[in-house]
């Protein structure tokens, strides 16, 4: 859950992060476009695996950024709070790996 007194740790990279999930966007709609137009199926899976790869990159920025600020900032808070954001941490690898 999201806590509005914390800075995220990603803000400083935001522009960044928007700029990314833009371009990502932009390539699920021309994978859209692909299947509307009936284009071959191994160049739609080659689109498909670039968009996955760039869904990937931002996903481990994300966690990076996860780990360095608010992992980092809950350990010095204190012990329960530092158990609660590595186990979040856990999760959201425990996620990426299953995808």
């Amino acid at each position: 859950m999201p806590d509005d007194e914390h800075q995220h740790g990603y803000i400083h990279r935001k522009d960044d992060y928007l700029k990314r999930l833009r371009r990502i966007e932009g390539q699920a709609r021309g994978l859209q476009r692909m299947v509307e137009e009936e284009k071959y199926c191994i160049d739609i899976l080659t689109q498909v695996s670039a968009v996955t790869k760039a869904l990937h990159a931002v996903s481990i920025g994300l966690l990076e950024e996860h780990m360095q600020h608010c992992v980092v900032d809950a350990a010095r808070a204190g012990d329960a709070e530092a158990r609660e954001k590595v186990a979040e941490a856990v999760d959201a690898i425990a996620r990426l790996v299953r995808s």
